[in-house]
């Protein structure tokens, strides 16, 4: 399912050859088009036709209008049902691309090449598509895998520090749910450059593959790896909302924090194991402000959340580092206390 690429694209190319596409649709944003595409086109040794779409970046054209948008060139385009959609881009033109062909006539082939940390040990991995509507994140999406996923670690080369951060997140998250060690190597790096993370990519995306594998259709285990998305999606959206949107990764570290209180206030973990936590991730996330958000404002997201079940918040909390649970209902008075918690550190 995931394969390295070297620096020729053997590994694509190969995979081509074999899948014989009648068509390809490499979709691109503004950023990749500029900065990786050229990779890309220099090595496809092909001679299916394609077509390049390029949208703009960020999250807020993750909507159904963007979908719609693709669906239309697609149809232009008169894509069939043996064409190969590759997504080559981060977390949005993952989950918007997959979206997308797994919907248009009913389904359609994709592969994702993510260009992101975030990219690469998240969003790209899973079979999760999906786009926002009315501030809600993937709201509206399918359950789809990709026929391969192909990663080109020089691609972090191209980020700015505030993205390898953000898909930095994501990779101690999966330490903290299932790996141990990952967790301790990971808060043993001290300079976030893609040099130094380029070693714990494999890690990271095997530690979620292996948990999409036994639970695809996310019955059990794989809520674990919605630790910190809870509160985390809900302050996404919110700062969304106030045009003040903020990295995926910023968003989920702060959950991240919260739950990892959340789980001392359950008493899965000691106070002493909360607060070495915290303050590893404090380390390298910044303090988000959110006195500007009533906590009745981010309950009610949280409520929306697609784990509930019954209008109860269901969270994915901590039972040590390493072991992550889930399905777990929390009083009001503790997502509180989580709230006033994280408000006092400023």
């Amino acid at each position: 399912m995931i394969s390295l690429l070297d620096d020729d694209f053997s590994a694509l190319n190969e995979f081509l050859t074999e899948l014989k596409p009648s068509q390809l649709i490499i979709l691109a944003d503004e950023n990749t088009h500029e900065y990786c595409l050229p990779q890309l086109l220099v090595n496809l040794e092909t001679e299916i036709p394609f077509e390049i779409i390029e949208i703009e970046a960020g999250e807020d054209l993750k909507t159904i209008e963007t979908a719609t948008h693709l669906w239309e060139i697609l149809a232009e385009f008169k894509t069939d049902r043996n064409a190969l959609v590759i997504n080559l881009g981060g977390g949005v033109i993952t989950d918007v691309g997959g979206f997308v062909a797994s919907t248009y006539k009913r389904g359609i082939k994709f592969i994702n090449i993510p260009t992101t940390l975030l990219g690469m040990c998240d969003a790209s991995i899973g079979g999760k598509t999906g786009i926002d509507h009315a501030f809600l994140k993937n709201i509206i999406g399918t359950f789809s895998q990709p026929e391969k996923i192909f990663f080109y670690p020089k691609f972090l080369k191209t980020l700015p520090f505030e993205e390898l951060r953000s898909g930095f997140a994501e990779m101690l998250k999966h330490g903290l749910i299932a790996d141990e060690k990952h967790w301790k190597d990971l808060i043993s790096v001290t300079e976030l450059s893609a040099d130094h993370l380029e070693m714990h990519i494999n890690k990271s995306m095997q530690i979620k593959q292996n948990v999409v594998d036994i639970d695809f259709k996310e019955q059990n285990v794989r809520k674990t790896l919605n630790f910190g998305h809870t509160f985390g999606h809900a302050f996404e959206s919110l700062f969304l909302k106030k045009e003040n949107a903020i990295p995926h990764g910023e968003a989920v570290a702060m959950g991240m924090i919260c739950e990892t209180y959340l789980s001392f206030l359950q008493k899965y973990i000691s106070a002493e194991t909360s607060d070495q936590i915290i303050a590893a991730l404090q380390f390298y996330f910044p303090y988000q402000d959110i006195s500007h958000f009533s906590n009745e404002e981010i309950t009610l997201l949280m409520l929306n959340d697609k784990k509930n079940d019954s209008g109860k918040i269901k969270f994915s909390l901590l039972e040590t580092v390493g072991k992550g649970n889930f399905d777990i209902e929390v009083s009001e008075e503790n997502v509180i206390k989580t709230l006033d918690f994280y408000r006092k550190l400023s």
